[in-house]
């Protein structure tokens, strides 16, 4: 039976859930585990796609919600319960895609292949998905229950909202489908058709080194208005810094200096602002992240402490007989189930290290016994993280990053002074890294879930089995759709670079003998960290002795630049080579350090100064129109929420600018194959002439865009 007079932000003591504990309404059904899995699988490769490219995923919970409310209704009646289900089995793939996109692309950058690794993406994900959940459970009634309140999970409760009104109806699927249509529409017309500019840029001649351009996606515009003004404003505040202000200083200073300044392998007056951004920004970006997280961390330690003592005082309660009899809003998964589920996980780990190590990357028994340790210590430990900092500011600002740097330079420093420096180690290291990241990732999502299934009045073991079979489904995606964007967006590129084969600088090593590309046989090497070659893989010919192409794999590209897995791979490279530029990341750290001193939550700042400026100054867009909506808005009338109309719209965005932007790889990779003519759909220019590489045509449509999100945005539900 629901209860009719019902707030998600009723003070604790008078708080009750929506559907009463003795209500028996229609929960775990087949129906509902079914299309969260299908919801997992879809917004699961929708999230590699944004993430590689903007570095961020946004929760999938709301969105799910809202589709699963209107498909089970097309089907016959359906209870609240079962819509909670249906969200909570699909969430878990964004957030799964999330840590996997954060980390393991990393292989590439350190000179493994990917592309024939589907089952151990699909293996980690799942290692990690689950650990993720696992230890979510005795967090539960601590983080959840009794911090309500305090911790407001604002996605979780706007999540609880929105179940709510689809049980007294209203227009909310009808405002994310106008956002799926108009931004689907947008995406086909700019990046398969070609209609207009994607990134329109700006290098002004009276400020050297700097860059003013934006990547005028619907996905990034959603995004910003998701998460407002203030973090859009913080985060496009770092890209500024960077982009306007510490670019063109280096420019400067540096542009009388003769030959290239380390890490560099160009001379400063030479370098264009990608190339001032990826030598000298991105190692200050690398240490000011990690600072941020670290900052991040220690303001989460009572938390941590606090979980651990309630969750110790739970076991040696069941373990005695004395722990009360619980109801069905109360029941969790048992202590027993978390234990067996982590030894269980630790021996997976420990048997695909051994037994199906990656290519090249052989370790020790011992090695791989620590690295499954270090996984459930970690992971324990920044699970309790996440989750605090989520139930703060919300899934979609949980710093993974952070977490995942500050685990890879612990485990870095281990490996460092066993003397396990070689390349294996280091994908050893990635692999403990993403693991972990992929469990602080989905247990930020997990808990948003679970504070959702806490408001409604949902059976929080059922919602636990949901997520474990949420984790599973997702899996069989992500590893598929990130390895469909790296064959698919690869580019090989004409690059001439005279070196030694026999003696390679350091930092270039040889990865294969024997690399077919157009008929011909060349020597693949891989350049990380190196003084004279640029980071990347490139072909060598053995005729001409000299490199001859980059081979541009599609992850690292400028299409999809997976920044955080590059940072990752720069973090470890540098502390197992001991030729990390230390110089750059202090910059960084004290960067952080003048930020905080300031007032200022440092971590968007931080991310906002290592991403691209085309990525911040396109996420603001989307936080100043948010900024505009509510700009006349009386502060008594209901604020703006997770659960309004812009933000309806916006989820809208970003799912079109996901599914139609994977739709147009899978089009590309048909093409390569032969299978239709290239650039069959590309007529931009053949219908448009010289129009449609005018950048100020895409700045035009962007504005649109941008007003049409204005509009809905004002436009009330109904």
């Amino acid at each position: 039976m629901a209860i009719k007079q019902w707030s998600s932000t009723a003070a604790p003591s008078e708080f009750r859930p929506y559907v009463e504990a003795e209500s028996a309404l229609a929960e775990f059904s087949w129906r509902a585990v079914i299309l969260g899995a299908i919801f997992g699988i879809l917004f699961g490769a929708v999230s590699v796609y944004v993430g590689l490219r903007a570095g961020l995923t946004v929760s999938a919970s709301i969105p799910i919600s809202v589709l699963s409310i209107s498909i089970l209704r097309a089907f016959g009646k359906s209870t609240i319960l079962e819509n909670n289900i249906v969200q909570t089995t699909g969430s878990a793939g964004e957030s799964v895609a999330a840590g996997v996109i954060f980390t393991l692309p990393a292989l590439i950058f350190l000179g493994f292949s990917l592309n024939t690794e589907y089952w151990r993406v699909f293996l980690l994900a799942l290692i990690g998905g689950w650990l993720g959940v696992l230890f979510m459970i005795p967090l539960r009634r601590q983080l959840i229950v009794k911090e309500h309140g305090n911790l407001l999970f604002p996605e979780g409760t706007a999540c609880a909202d929105v179940l709510v009104a689809g049980e007294r109806g209203g227009s909310f699927a009808g405002r994310v489908f106008w956002g799926l249509g108009l931004g689907g529409a947008y995406t086909w017309l700019m990046n398969t058709m070609q209609m207009w500019p994607g990134q329109p840029e700006y290098r002004p001649n009276w400020l050297p080194g700097a860059s003013f351009r934006a990547a005028i996606t619907s996905e990034y515009l959603g995004v910003g208005y998701i998460i407002g003004p203030r973090i859009a404003g913080t985060i496009f505040a770092g890209g500024v810094f960077s982009w306007l202000v510490l670019m063109p200083a280096i420019r400067f200073f540096g542009q009388n200096v003769p030959g290239p300044l380390y890490p560099s392998t160009i001379p400063i007056d030479q370098m264009t602002p990608d190339q001032l951004w990826a030598s000298y920004v991105r190692p200050m970006g690398a240490g000011a992240v990690a600072a941020a997280g670290l900052i991040t961390l220690i303001r989460t330690l009572p938390t941590i402490f606090g979980a651990l003592a309630t969750g110790l005082k739970d076991v040696r309660a069941q373990h005695s007989g004395t722990a009360p009899q619980t109801s069905r809003v109360e029941r969790d998964l048992s202590m027993k189930f978390v234990l067996v589920g982590s030894v269980v996980i630790v021996t997976m780990m420990w048997v695909l290290l051994t037994f199906k190590p990656i290519p090249g990357a052989r370790t020790g028994l011992l090695a791989n016994l620590a690295a499954a340790l270090f996984v459930v210590v970690f992971g324990f430990l920044f699970v309790t993280v996440s989750s605090r900092i989520c139930g703060l500011i919300g899934t979609s600002s949980n710093p993974v990053s952070g977490m995942t740097i500050a685990t890879l330079m612990a485990t870095c420093a281990m490996f460092l002074v066993a003397g396990w420096t070689a390349g294996s180690y280091a994908a050893l290291a990635i692999t403990i890294g993403g693991v972990v990241a992929i469990a602080a990732a989905n247990a930020g999502g997990t808990s948003q879930d679970l504070k959702t299934g806490y408001l409604i009045g949902a059976t929080p073991i059922r919602q636990q089995i949901g997520l474990i079979v949420g984790v599973l489904a997702a899996s069989f995606a992500i590893g598929g759709t990130l390895i469909l964007m790296n064959k698919g967006l690869e580019k090989y590129n004409p690059n001439v670079i005279p070196i030694n084969i026999a003696a390679l600088p350091e930092g270039v090593r040889v990865e294969t003998q024997s690399f077919a590309h157009a008929g011909k046989t060349y020597i693949l090497v891989n350049a990380l960290g190196s003084s004279e070659v640029p980071d990347g893989k490139y072909l060598y010919d053995s005729d001409t002795r000299r490199i001859e192409i980059q081979w541009v794999q599609g992850i690292g590209s400028d299409q999809a630049a997976a920044p955080q897995a590059r940072l990752m791979a720069t973090v470890i490279n540098g502390i197992l080579t001991q030729r990390l530029p230390w110089r750059l990341v202090l910059l960084g750290v004290f960067l952080v350090a003048a930020v905080e001193l300031l007032g200022v939550r440092s971590l968007s700042f931080a991310v906002g100064s290592y991403l691209s400026i085309a990525t911040t100054m396109a996420i603001f867009a989307g936080g100043a129109v948010r900024w505009l909506v509510e700009l006349n808005r009386p502060k008594t009338s209901d604020a703006e929420s997770e659960v309004s109309p812009g933000s309806l719209y916006s989820s809208g965005l970003i799912a079109a600018g996901g599914v139609v932007g994977l739709i147009a790889i899978i089009i590309k990779v048909i093409e390569d194959a032969g299978w239709i003519t290239a650039d069959r759909f590309n007529v931009g220019t053949r219908w448009l002439g010289s129009l449609a590489t005018n950048d100020w045509l895409g700045v035009v449509m962007f504005l649109l865009l941008m007003s049409s999100l204005f509009v809905f945005a004002r436009k009330k539900l109904e």
